[in-house]
């Protein structure tokens, strides 16, 4: 018992109380002691330890010097137990590891001595205990990583808030012509909104539910799907539409019913825009104002080309081969077009017997 020493309640000079315990038995090795109170401080380094029932053990270094006891005890074994018999152990426990990983007595007698070099600890790692010991710590820092990250979204839910409640007091006052604005500005203003996400949505709250909240959904979707469309040829899969609206729409987000929905009733909205399910099964919403125009536009590069493959138009057009395809076919059902679809692959032809006469 070389390790331990008698005194009073009160810690020594130069120790620093961490926490105590009653109903405490102290066991040197495998033998009861007949010591009274333990005191946990910070003054030497104690060992790794492992944790059994309603008992914990304390595998010691070797001693450094000799204590008053060390004559009255076995020294054979080389750790020694606390057994609580009134409770408290997870108490102890939490402050004896917290005291263990902080290296509290490296701490304290640093700043009692800066001049001092402190040698670097020997830890003990014993079997299972210490792998165990190993993944509780791996999993504390993963928990305390996945709750950083959950606070920082939280955070930024709070910021995007204000954000859009700015940005529906604005588009408010622009609608209600409050300033010198002019209605190029006006639209210039709303396009920003859009691009950035943070516009004023349709929502079941403002604009109720059924056919009438749809119709009012169908009118915003063409706003904000107009340009895309344009630079897209006219047609759009309704999969991008989807991903475009909700970006568009910040956290109010649409469900994929409610843009079909919505998509269904755009004749009756009034908007340039209908909904085409080709034979393959692709869903696609088109500019119904220039269909007839997008027919031809394909017939004069199929001319100047001889003959054009899906890929190859893709190409010319900087559309998707999925929806180059889809043209070209809609142009053959039109009459405009001829397709060879042979083991060279699928080609499509000027129709010479609509045009050679």
């Amino acid at each position: 018992m070389n390790r331990f020493y008698p005194g009073s309640d009160n810690p020594h000079p130069g120790e620093f109380l961490l926490g105590e315990q009653d109903g405490v038995y102290l066991y040197q090795g495998h033998d009861k002691t007949h010591l009274g109170s333990i005191m946990l401080t910070k003054d030497e380094e104690a060992g790794t330890f492992s944790l059994r029932s309603s008992k914990i053990a304390l595998h010691l270094l070797p001693a450094t010097r000799s204590s008053p006891l060390s004559n009255e005890f076995n020294e054979k074994e080389d750790f020694v137990r606390l057994s609580f018999h009134s409770g408290g152990m997870k108490s102890f426990y939490s402050k004896l590891t917290d005291a263990l990983a902080q290296q509290q007595w490296l701490i304290r007698s640093s700043s009692a001595n800066p001049s001092r070099k402190v040698l670097p600890v020997k830890k003990i790692r014993s079997g299972i205990s210490g792998i165990e010991r190993s993944i509780a710590t791996r999993a504390k820092e993963r928990n305390s990583t996945i709750s950083q990250a959950f606070q920082d979204l939280d955070q930024l839910m709070e910021m995007a808030k204000p954000m859009v409640a700015l940005s529906k007091s604005i588009s408010s006052k622009i609608r209600e012509k409050k300033g010198n604005i002019t209605e190029d500005e006006t639209i210039q203003f709303k396009s920003y909104l859009l691009s950035l996400g943070i516009s004023d949505p349709v929502t079941r709250e403002s604009h109720g539910s059924g056919e009438k909240y749809h119709l009012q959904l169908a009118k915003e979707i063409f706003t904000i799907l107009e340009s895309p469309m344009k630079d897209a040829g006219g047609t759009i899969t309704l999969t991008d539409a989807f991903c475009r609206v909700n970006r568009a729409r910040g956290m109010e987000l649409l469900s994929p019913e409610d843009l079909l929905n919505a998509c269904k009733v755009m004749k009756q909205a009034g908007v340039p825009l209908i909904l085409k399910t080709f034979d393959s099964g692709l869903s696609v919403l088109v500019n119904n104002e220039n269909t007839e125009d997008i027919q031809k536009d394909t017939l004069s590069l199929v001319k100047e080309n001889t003959c054009l493959t899906p890929d190859e138009l893709s190409r010319l057009i900087a559309l998707s081969v999925v929806l180059s395809r889809e043209r070209l076919f809609s142009a053959e059902k039109a009459g405009l077009l001829c397709r060879d679809d042979s083991v060279e692959g699928l080609k499509f032809y000027p129709n010479r017997f609509l045009f050679d006469e």
